[in-house]
């Protein structure tokens, strides 16, 4: 399962994505085409390309003028960074507009590309993709706010139905309903009842895909205090979602906490955005709404990756590569996860499928903090992982990988430096962070975090429950009281007593 490997020549230069949205227009590098393609480069300008539209069937002047200087821009950018391949989609204002041809043709010959005016059900199906790319076994309905338009699509593993498209992106539906958040809500029910794709949401999840959404979530994370200040992935029972996008129509924007934080060319379209998630959570009775910062740009990377690509872990990939850029040894880290797979296989442990991924994800993170000094590599390893960009971990299993690594520099025992990021973990995965951080703090002591060592010092956990570790006897200079305290605090853990045994 875990293995180091390179890539293709293809697949491991930079390429970027320009998106001609409705709202806004934005160009991402990504460091190269890859299952977890990393942004290196990512800018938006805020275009409103789609204003009026509805009413006028044009897209605006000023509108047109801005996006062509930001196009210009992005393709002196694209050449600064030395993209070899750059992609162009353009959504719903581009395709409903009859100025729409005029304004594509003249932005192809700035980017120097084909631009692709995708349908409303394309943009949907690339939605499903993007969050496929970024969730761990998706379940429930994506959905795709806009500027013009809504896409719904259901989404289950990496399984996708047909979509739909609706008119009910922001910018769309406050001009359709002159400014009437009252008038806003009877298009909004009556649209959306008549889109089959939502009868299938009950229980589920929604995945919410776009900016102003995105402000949502994050005036909704300030709003209750959350401890952890990362959008992807950011899930919310629905009736508390429910009740504070009620209150962000209730009340002025701008007298909401971190009201700052939003962008004020976002502000205006709050209200439309939570009137949107509202009726969305209502009409489909979904459990929860999960926030996803993949949509429609990742989806078009994924798609176009071969199936055998597709199918690997985003999560071990991007574990994969901070082990190759930070760890002392990346082939250490490898054998360290095969290292801990014999023990714990031993111990017997009650370790579902997903907690085995994650283990051994902790495990390739483990040493990326070597270069720190000893006093803060726990506290950095703690900060690093738990903000870091990880497709498919939730936050529950972001902060599991943080503590694990944690307690490996620091001890098990210790909770000194952990912040309230703690408190999303329930007592079994509290636990299992200590276990395995105890686990690998036994493991660099003995191996030194070098390669070739681990696979010849087993350490087992035999029917009589001992912790036992074997050590060869070229090899039986490395024990001494330091690593049996390890060994013994480790034992301690898992109920055992600690043995260490020289074999001929």
């Amino acid at each position: 399962m875990l293995a180091l490997s390179a890539l293709p020549d293809n697949m491991s230069q930079p390429v970027g994505v320009v998106d001609i949205g409705s709202n806004s227009v934005r160009l991402v590098v990504y460091d190269r085409l890859s299952r977890a393609p990393t942004p290196i480069f990512n800018e938006k300008a805020m275009c409103g390309l789609g204003r009026n539209v509805a009413i006028t069937g044009l897209l605006p002047e000023d509108g047109v003028a801005q996006a062509l200087s930001s196009l210009r821009r992005y393709r002196a950018l694209a050449d600064v960074i030395g993209v070899p391949t750059l992609w162009a989609v353009a959504t719903a204002a581009a395709r409903d507009a009859t100025n729409g041809p005029d304004f594509i043709a003249e932005a192809e010959q700035i980017l120097r590309t084909k631009i692709a005016i995708i349908s409303g059900d394309r943009e949907a199906t690339l939605a499903a993709m993007g969050v496929i790319s970024g969730v761990h076994e998706p379940d429930g309905i994506v959905a795709d706010l806009g500027g013009g338009s809504l896409e719904l699509i259901d989404v289950k593993g990496a399984d996708v139905a047909n979509g739909v498209s609706l008119k009910l992106g922001g910018l769309a539906l406050r001009d359709i309903s002159g400014r009437s958040i009252k008038k806003a809500a009877k298009i909004v029910h009556q649209t959306m009842r008549d889109a089959p794709v939502l009868a299938g949401g009950a229980g589920r999840d929604i995945y919410a895909i776009g900016g102003t959404w995105r402000a949502i979530a994050k005036l909704h994370m300030r709003h209750v205090g959350y401890p952890l200040n990362v959008l992807h992935d950011y899930a919310v029972p629905a009736r508390e979602m429910i009740d504070f996008c009620r209150m962000v129509l209730r009340v002025d924007p701008e007298t909401l906490t971190a009201i700052a934080s939003v962008g004020a060319d976002r502000r205006p379209l709050l209200g439309y955005g939570a009137l949107v998630l509202e009726h969305l959570m209502r009409e489909t009775r979904a459990a929860r709404v999960v926030l996803s910062a993949h949509g429609v740009r990742e989806g078009l990377l994924y798609s176009m990756l071969p199936p055998e690509e597709q199918a690997r872990d985003p999560l071990l990939i991007v574990a994969g590569d901070l082990n190759t850029l930070r760890s002392r040894s990346p082939e250490y880290t490898v054998e360290l996860a095969r290292w801990v797979d014999a023990l714990f296989a031993s111990a017997d442990l009650d370790e579902g499928a997903d907690e085995r991924r994650l283990r051994h994800a902790a495990c390739l993170l483990s040493d990326i903090s070597w270069r720190a000094h000893p006093d803060y590599r726990g506290e950095q390893s703690l900060e690093l992982i738990s903000h870091a960009v990880l497709p498919g971990a939730d936050h529950q299993g972001r902060v599991f990988l943080a503590l694990s690594v944690y307690h490996r520099h620091v001890g098990p025992s210790s909770t000194e430096l952990v912040p309230r990021i703690r408190e999303l973990l329930s007592g079994r995965a509290i636990e299992r962070a200590r276990l395995l951080g105890a686990t690998m703090r036994a493991a660099y002591l003995i191996s030194a975090a070098m390669p070739g060592v681990l696979a010849r010092t087993p350490l087992t956990i035999d029917d009589e429950r001992r912790l036992i570790l074997s050590l060869p006897g070229d090899l039986a200079d490395l024990s001494n009281e330091r690593l049996f305290n390890r060994l013994r605090q480790l034992g301690k853990l898992l109920g055992c007593e600690a043995v260490v045994e020289t074999r001929t």
